[in-house]
């Protein structure tokens, strides 16, 4: 209806050029949207009030001669002239049934634009360090990348997602070298473990798997692991870091290169596995598991740091390399390269944009916790010091979720073990609900869980209130056959004109809209505005379920109102698979 009404828009721009009104050049965005307020119609433009000024007529004049030009047409009931110049029209109740059909012939298909053709986007999420588990945190930009993936590729767009796996680096020592500090308990020594090392039960775990591997093969005594090494902040005059660093020293130097790797692999295989299982079990997966470490073993970083210097982007003080980015407008300039020789993140960070450009993507999606808004402008800045088009970046942030449980807020710390897992949420709300909740807010949005509203079966659980609209029509159309009735869809499309209530005005208003949203939201990079519209679409239908009987002996209308509750059904289906929420058909 909207894209009807554009096309015949556009076609009375080109009778203005004809007759003078417009220059021949004139470029024109016609315009059409949904009205918010009914008794001003279904859609309106404000076509007049942008073309006024070049048309040198005030814009009601104008308006008053494009509607004039509109052609007599019988979706077409009414137009008027509302306000400072806009063009409200209202359009013929049967005629709005005609997407029905539409969406009936086009199952899946139904609502796919064409917004993001010919244009990649590598979207980048999750990305969490595998040093644990994921927790509930991480489940919010889990839910909402994979549900903007999905949006994003129903617009057109051809989408990769991709997660960056941060092997490489101090973190990454650390859990190391907490699991070799375990795996000496376990062989018998004793020690007060480091502050800053990893203390969760995750990592007695993998310390067994390491001691059934290697038995007491990699046992060292406790006065060498700590020899020489700087005191914990729980001793006197102690810095929790320094120490950490020095046993990460000792660690590497006692089990020798090979070994070391073969404890760095053992946790970070387990854990990277984890993750891949609870991400695939939430519904969340990935093209490419991007290593940090490849970066760094094929010189990436290397030569984009060399590429920095030699173009006077990167300069040496105090024995760090420092990236110049308050030429870019950022606060301070950056360390790329410790005085210790060590890479920080930001470089790798730098090679690893420059390498997504380089695949040949046209857009880069990074989402990020919101607690890194402040990196944004450095990475930009470093790409385009780099030669390449920071522009091509859109970082969307995401506010952390906040659990409750009873009233209590749920603390949540990997490096102290204590924590509320991504995967102890699925176990207790369900993924449905988990990927609902998360996504049906703003990302930018603060969020309080509510674990109680979450596995309550009312009409308050927006979730439950959805699903229990699909399972409400799958019955209806499970009762057909035991009331001896049998389903004639075509017989149905060609009764519509029966269908005049309220509630079936409505409804087929509101599926008519499913396209025009999947554009705006994949647009604004907006997978909530899905979940909203499924509200509205499920209100709609129990509203029509508990004010009229659908299954009624008149052939022609029972089976109308039968299409008119499986096209329903249908962008119920098609709303859900974008947010990875499942379509029950009981409940």
């Amino acid at each position: 209806m909207k894209t009807k009404l554009s096309q015949i828009l556009i076609n009375v721009v080109e009778q203005l050029k004809q007759q003078g009104v417009l220059a021949a050049d004139q470029q024109v965005r016609v315009q059409v949207d949904p009205t918010k307020d009914k008794a001003h119609g279904d859609f309106a433009t404000n076509l007049a009030m942008l073309l006024a000024k070049p048309a040198g007529l005030a814009p009601r004049d104008l308006a008053a001669k494009i509607i004039a030009l509109l052609p007599q047409d019988s979706i077409i009931q009414k137009v008027e002239m509302a306000g400072p110049g806009f063009i409200n029209f209202f359009v013929d109740d049967q005629a709005k049934f005609a997407v029905v059909a539409n969406i009936l012939q086009q199952k899946a298909e139904f609502g796919k634009v064409d917004v993001g053709v010919g244009r990649s986007v590598l979207l980048e999420y999750v990305s969490a360090n595998p040093t644990g588990p994921l927790h509930v945190g991480h489940g919010r930009g889990a839910a909402y990348g994979a549900s903007l993936a999905n949006l994003l590729s129903f617009a057109g767009f051809n989408v990769t997602r991709e997660y960056y796996v941060n092997d490489a680096g101090r973190q990454m020592d650390i859990l190391a070298t907490s699991l070799w500090l375990r795996y000496l308990e376990l062989c018998g020594e004793t020690f007060t473990f480091p502050s800053n090392g990893y203390k969760g039960d995750y990592i007695y775990a993998i310390a067994r798997q390491l001691h059934d591997m290697r038995g007491d093969t990699l046992r060292k005594p406790v006065f060498e692991v700590f020899a020489g090494v700087f005191p914990d902040e729980t001793q006197e005059g102690g810095d929790k870091e320094q120490h950490i660093d020095d046993v990460i020293l000792r660690t590497k130097a006692l089990l020798g290169a090979t070994d070391y790797e073969v404890v760095f692999q053992l946790v970070l295989k387990d854990i990277l596995t984890d993750i891949e299982q609870d991400l695939g079990e939430f519904g969340v997966d990935f093209d490419n598991w991007f290593s940090e470490r490849s970066l760094m073993n094929s010189g990436v970083v290397d030569a984009a740091l060399e590429k920095l210097q030699k173009s006077g982007k990167v300069y040496e003080q105090n024995g760090a390399l420092w990236f110049r980015s308050t030429d870019y407008g950022d606060e301070k300039d950056r360390v790329v390269v410790r005085d210790n020789g060590l890479k920080t993140y930001f470089a790798s960070d730098i090679a690893y944009h420059f390498n997504k450009l380089e695949r040949g993507f046209d857009i880069l999606i990074d989402i990020w916790g919101s607690d890194h808004h402040g990196y944004v402008p450095r990475v930009k800045a470093a790409m385009q010091a780099m030669g390449t088009n920071p522009d091509a970046l859109q970082v969307l942030l995401v506010q952390f979720a906040i659990l409750y449980r009873g009233g209590e807020r749920a603390q949540m710390s990997t490096r102290s073990g204590q924590f509320v897992t991504l995967r102890e949420l699925r176990d207790e709300v369900g993924t449905d609900a988990a990927r609902f909740f998360y996504v049906q807010r703003k990302s930018e949005q603060h969020m309080d869980f509510d674990l109680d509203l979450a596995k309550s079966k009312s009409n308050e659980n927006p979730v439950y209130y959805i699903q229990y609209a699909h399972a409400r029509i799958c019955s209806v159309l499970g009762q057909l056959a035991d009331k001896g009735y049998t389903l004639d869809v075509a017989q149905g499309l060609a009764n519509l004109e029966q269908l005049n209530t309220e509630y079936e005005i409505d409804l087929a208003t509101r599926l008519a809209q499913f396209p025009d949203l999947i554009g705006r939201a994949a647009s604004a990079n907006e997978p909530h505005q899905i979940a909203y519209y499924l509200k509205d679409l499920a209100h709609g239908l129990h509203s029509y379920y508990n004010s009229q009987q659908f299954i009624v002996e008149d052939d022609g209308l029972r089976n109308a109102r039968m299409a008119l509750i499986m096209a329903v059904q249908q962008v119920l289906q098609n709303g859900l698979a974008i947010i990875g929420v499942s379509a029950p058909e009981k409940m």
